[in-house]
């Protein structure tokens, strides 16, 4: 074989090679956005346990799968290439350039294992942080298919735009699912297996309604985002059509984690649209869109007043100015004028600092008034809205105490424990060994979770584990945010994203919504692997 051929060969043998992995990932990834998902077994009694079952069972095929596959090229790779393309992957994958995102991302998740790993082998039960059986199964077991999908998805997979149309067509079936289920239809007969009285709480094929929120968070996050900067007439109308239902869906699962991911949508989006007149049209749509469908759902609320729940909290604040009607008038007018007469209108940078400076003036505004009703004992001046500014032991529905017997628990830990935590997912067993009497007294139940994601891993996996954690997300999501010349998928990831790890601030990370926030994460950052860089989109 002379020397010329081998460059084609090498061309040609690679080639296969992504092919046959990147097939495994594709079946894989189509399983884990559409079955995943969608999958029940007995009602909701074992709806995590399905779940769970589901995830693992597809994530460890496809690693297997690549795994073995992986090693039957490599032997063929020395037998007829001398190991060429082995020794050319390996270089590849080692050089990490700490300046570049895409890399400290990577660093950042490889000590975020490491330290799941310590903290599991210092655990007082070593077996319980592995499994996560103890808690929700978030142990170091789930952690390490996390880290492993992600890791071989990211680097081997390709960026394919159909990945996200096809997530949110599974995500409208179960969109769809919920909004029937706020009207009592019980369509796949879940109901019929619990009681009475927990019938607002499960809901869809998704179990809690702050899961269910915080899954329809993503779906809410991409098709604004996808919407916002798609080009393209016919799949503008269907992230519109999305975005519609997303709304819809999100506000009728009464959970008032709602607020922070429909928070980020309108925060940031303007930071990523008011560069463009038509950006900010889009925007304007956006907002328009989402009173509208607060005014139609409390025209149904209406109609079906003896069967639907009705909305409660902010929500029914908006419901009841009694302008609303007007106001979506207002916008959509807002709207059609803008599209007239911002056709000829230049980008304007300075749209973007505007909206910067409003931001920083409104958050201070917010500081003030939590202040002020916290410390200062004025909650009565906020009516209503004291019940979000003050903080105390039933806040969030006894958020505020479990969140303020966790910085406790915390900072009692030793060194060792501070730096790595108690395991992961052994927090109820911390928390019952040490609070649990008095957590049983004050809240009337037994909690094994913080319901804060980053207190929930400061305490399991320690300040190494949260702070590596903190940094991989940032980093993925900025380097998605700086690509998104690339494609609108990016940017739309990162909103999604983004929605569920603000709303995971007062939620549980469970294997049924936090998987696809892990996947949805590795799909965007495929695209920008160095060992795909010069390959075009699948």
């Amino acid at each position: 074989m002379n020397k010329k051929a081998t460059p084609h060969l090498s061309d040609a043998f690679t080639a296969t090679c992504s092919g046959i992995i990147n097939g495994v990932i594709h079946i894989a990834v189509f399983l884990l956005i559409t079955v995943f998902p969608l999958i029940y077994d007995n009602s909701y009694l074992n709806i995590l346990e399905t779940k769970y079952q589901c995830y693992q069972v597809c994530t460890l095929r496809m690693l297997g799968i690549a795994l073995l596959l992986g090693l039957i090229m490599m032997g063929i790779d020395f037998k007829e290439f001398k190991g060429i393309h082995t020794r050319h992957l390996a270089k590849r994958l080692t050089a990490a350039n700490p300046c570049r995102l895409f890399d400290t991302a990577r660093i950042a998740l490889a000590i975020f294992w490491i330290s799941a790993v310590v903290s599991t082998l210092l655990s007082h039960y070593p077996k319980e942080a592995f499994w996560g059986n103890k808690g929700r199964y978030s142990g170091l077991f789930l952690l390490t298919l996390y880290v492993a999908s992600y890791l071989l998805v990211s680097h081997f997979g390709r960026p394919v735009q159909r990945y996200l149309d096809i997530f949110l067509g599974s995500g409208m079936i179960i969109c769809l699912l919920g909004i029937t289920d706020y009207f009592q239809m019980d369509i796949l007969s879940l109901h019929k297996a619990i009681h009475p009285s927990q019938i607002w709480i499960y809901i869809s094929t998704l179990g809690n309604i702050n899961t269910y929120t915080a899954y329809v968070a993503m779906l809410l996050g991409l098709s604004a985002t996808l919407f916002a900067l798609e080009n393209r007439p016919r799949m503008a109308i269907w992230y519109y059509c999305c975005l519609v239902i997303s709304f819809m869906a999100i506000i009728m699962g009464c959970s008032d984690n709602a607020y922070l991911s429909i928070a980020t949508i309108f925060v940031g989006l303007p930071f990523l649209l008011f560069h463009s007149p038509k950006g900010i049209e889009r925007y304007i749509a956006i907002l328009a869109t989402f009173f509208s469908v607060i005014w139609v759902i409390d025209i149904l609320n209406h109609i079906f007043s003896g069967i639907v729940p009705g909305l409660d909290s902010l929500f029914n604040i908006i419901v009841g100015f009694y302008g609303l009607p007007y106001a979506v008038m207002l916008l959509w007018a807002i709207c059609g004028l803008y599209h007239i007469f911002s056709r000829n209108l230049a980008p304007r940078g300075c749209y973007i600092r505007f909206w910067g400076a409003l931001v920083a003036a409104i958050t201070l505004m917010l500081a003030v008034m939590v202040f002020d009703a916290n410390l200062l004992n004025h909650a009565g001046r906020y009516g209503s809205l004291s019940t979000y500014l003050v903080f105390d032991d039933s806040w969030g529905t006894y958020r505020g105490y479990i969140w303020k017997k966790s910085i406790q628990l915390y900072s009692a830990f030793p060194l060792h424990q501070k730096l790595f935590g108690y395991g992961p997912d052994t927090f109820g067993l911390l928390a019952k060994a040490q609070i649990g009497q008095e957590m049983a007294t004050v809240t009337r139940q037994l909690y094994d979770s913080a319901h804060n994601s980053v207190l929930q891993y400061l305490l399991t996996i320690g300040f190494a584990g949260t702070a590596s954690y903190l940094a991989f997300m940032a980093s993925a999501v900025i380097c998605l945010f700086r690509n998104r010349s690339r494609s609108v998928a990016a940017p739309g990831i990162a909103f999604a994203v983004l929605c569920y790890v603000l709303q995971s601030l007062v939620n549980i990370d469970l294997p049924i919504a936090t998987p696809v926030m892990w996947l949805l994460l590795s799909i965007g950052m495929s695209g920008e692997s160095p060992l795909k860089k010069n390959m075009p989109p699948g």
